[in-house]
Parts: C-alpha cells; structure tokens; sequence
C-alpha cells in the first residue's frame, strides 16, 4: 500500500489553518484601515466622516450578500479555486483607489474589493477548515479566526506610517502591490480534505453530530443571523471609530493606533481562547458570555481620556468582540450539517458584515450630527443588549423543543 501523500492527511489540517490565517490577516487588515484613510481623505477631498463611513459599509454589503454566493459555489465544488480567485483579485482595488477623485470611487472599489476579494477568501476558507477536523474543531476555528484580529491591529499600524512617509496615494499602491505577491502564493496551498465528498454525502450525520440538533439548519442559520446583526453594529463602532475618537481627544495618531493595535492583539487571544472555550462549554454559551463582556464596556470609550485605562478596556473589548465572532460562527459549524456548512457560515457571516456596515455608518453618521461620538457608542452598546435578548430567546427556543439538549455536544441527552 502506498503512503499518503501529506496534503491527503489529517495533519494537512493545520497547513490550511495556517493559510487562512496568513490571509485573514490580508483581507481583515484592509477593513480596519478604513479609519486610518479617514482624515487624509477628508483633508484631501472635503468629504465629511459620514461619506467616507458609508464606505465601510459598502465593502461589509458586498462581502455580506456576495458571500452566501460563494458559500453555494464552495457547497457544491469545494473551496481552493474559489479562494484562489479571491487571492488574484484581493489587491487591484487598492491599486485602483490610490487614482480615485470622486467619492463614488472610494464606494465602487471598496464593493469590488469585499465581493471578489474579502468574500472569496473569508468565507470559503472557514468552511474549509470546519470539514478538516473531527476533534479540536473549536481551537482550530479559533486560531484561523485569530489572523483576522492581528491584521485588523497591524495592518492600520503600516498604513499610519505609509500614510505618514508618502501620502494616502503611494500608500494604498504599496498595500495592493504586497497584497498580490503575497496572497496568490499562500492560496496556492489551500486544499479542500480528501474525505470531503464522503463528509458532504453523509448528510444524517457530522463530525459534532449536528443533524441530532433540535432545529432545522434553516431555523439554527435565522436565530444566529438575527442575533449577530446586532452584536456587529455593537462593536464596529469601535472599530472603525475608534482612532478618530481618539485623536479628537488630542491623543497622538501614533498612540491612537498602537491602542488599536494592543486591542487587536488581544483580540487575536480573543479568538482562540474563544475556539478552545466551545469545545468546553458549548458555541452558544461562549458567545453569549462574550458578547455580555463586549456590550458592558462598548459605551465607555467616550468618556475615558486617560492613556492607561483606554488601554485597558480596549483589552478587555478586544478579547470580547473577537470571541463573539468566533464563537457565533462555530455555532453555526456545530449546529449545521456538513452539506450546507459553507453556505450557512457564509449567510451568518454575511449578517454579521451587514451589522458592522450599519454600526460603521451609524457611527458616522451620528457623529455629524452631535458633533461627538458618545451617542455612537451608547447605540453601540444598545444594539448589545438586543443581541443579548435574542440569544437568551435562541436558549429558551431549544430548551421548549429539546428539555434535554446539552450545550457542550449539541445533541439531546435522551
């Protein structure tokens, strides 16, 4: 008998968890640096924060409804070429927007770059990764999501001194430039599991025992999907406003975006301490414990001026609003059937974009007309507790079907 070639065994797991962090890292970066361009942009062009904020938004909308497109392409013909082809587009929107003039611009190659590149990539490598592993499904989800938090931190602290050495337009050619030589290669390695066909054809079973769940997978992807809409408008406002809340409050640019970056380091632990904490105590119940963490400090931000406890609630958020994404998505992995895993992480994800568009909006657009951001960061932690009281009802929806459903395995005790 011949040995297996390593791509066909279990350990080439972790070659593709290793891939989609490296691109995570890429693709999650260029989101965060949304609020890095903001003030060159507004000083370049006259745009005010709540236009260039709808730019945000367009790029989560496009990921968000192109992304359930990809995750019916990947259910049906595995993940490497769609995330290849995501590798080869990632860059050229930025090539693009270091030419724009008009604001319609920023907004169109912002689109393309979340439809065809971001949407490509996140999506399908989730799914990817969730088919590979049997045991350890959590901690394995939790370190890929991780790549998204380091990039959303180091990526904004690159573009700061890019923008700061050659301007906003050299700055977004260099990015796209090193997005494609560095995104096609490690695309290259992906590779959908050799079992994968027996996995999908295999739909009264999977490796967590999901079809034992109490609730449909159509019933599980619409509780979820609710629920992580307003969870993501909670914690984008942070997100994309956290560094121009900063600098208004007279802290250095260099200070504003180290405190982004401590935040998502700690977010990067966010993510596989979360990982590691569903295979423990259950997806449902790390989420809910994560997102009550996030929404209790997400209306502070305004209010605290002191260097040292700007960091260290920006610690505390940073663990919190990365767990939530890790866990609400490994609900999604263990309540669902490997048939329609793709499709339903990528529809729960795309809820999730569409949160962080509208909390991003929001954020900007309530900042114009208050002339400071604490009625965005209070809406923030209101769309929190709404989050909250559909997880609670989520709870009490399985516990009516199923008395006996045990959080930790997903199935029914009896």
């Amino acid at each position: 008998m011949s040995k297996p070639k390593f791509a066909e065994t279990d350990r080439y797991g972790w070659i593709v968890v290793a891939v989609a962090f490296f691109l995570s890292v890429i693709s999650f970066g260029t989101l965060s640096s949304v609020g890095i361009f903001l003030k060159p942009l507004i000083a370049e062009f006259g745009w005010t924060r709540g236009n260039l904020s709808l730019g945000y938004t367009a790029v989560t909308f496009a990921a968000a409804f192109a992304g359930i497109l990809w995750g019916i392409v990947v259910d049906r013909h595995g993940s490497r070429w769609v995330v290849l082809l995501g590798a080869l587009i990632l860059g050229i929107p930025l090539l693009l927007m270091a030419q724009m003039e008009v604001i319609s611009e920023f907004y169109l190659y912002y689109f393309l770059f979340g439809a065809f590149g971001h949407a490509a990539i996140t999506g399908p490598l989730y799914a990817c990764v969730g088919l590979w592993f049997t045991e350890n499904v959590g901690l394995a989800l939790g370190i890929t999501f991780a790549g998204s938090a380091v990039g959303q931190g180091i990526l904004p602290y690159i573009a700061r001194h890019l923008i700061d050495n050659f301007g906003w337009q050299t700055s977004y050619t260099i990015l796209g430039v090193a997005y494609i030589l560095l995104a096609i290669p490690a695309a290259v390695l992906v590779r959908d599991p050799p079992n994968r066909k027996d996995i999908l054809s295999n739909t009264l079973s999977n490796q967590t025992n999901s079809a034992q769940f109490p609730l449909t997978p159509v019933a599980v992807v619409i509780w979820i999907s609710i629920a992580v809409i307003f969870c993501c408008i909670s914690m984008s406002v942070v997100v994309v406003h956290l560094i121009p809340l900063l600098t208004d409050h007279n802290i250095s640019s260099e200070d504003a975006v180290t405190v982004f970056l401590t935040l998502m380091i700690a977010g990067a632990c966010g993510r596989i301490l979360a990982g590691k904490l569903t295979d423990h105590i259950g997806a449902l119940p790390s989420y809910a414990l994560m997102s009550l963490l996030q929404t209790s400090v997400v209306f502070i931000f305004p209010y605290v001026q002191n260097l040292f406890l700007i960091y260290l609630i920006s610690v505390i958020f940073g663990m919190a609003f990365s767990g939530v994404m890790a866990s609400f998505l490994i609900s999604a992995r263990r309540m669902v059937p490997p048939h329609v895993l793709a499709r339903s992480m990528a529809i729960v994800g795309s809820a999730g974009w569409v949160g962080m568009g509208l909390g991003g909006w929001q954020g900007g657009i309530l900042h114009d007309l208050t002339g400071s951001y604490h009625w965005s960061f209070a809406n923030g932690s209101i769309a929190g507790l709404i989050n909250l009281l559909i997880l609670f009802l989520f709870y009490k929806h399985i516990r009516q079907r199923s008395p006996n459903h045990n959080f930790y395995t997903g199935i029914n005790n009896q």
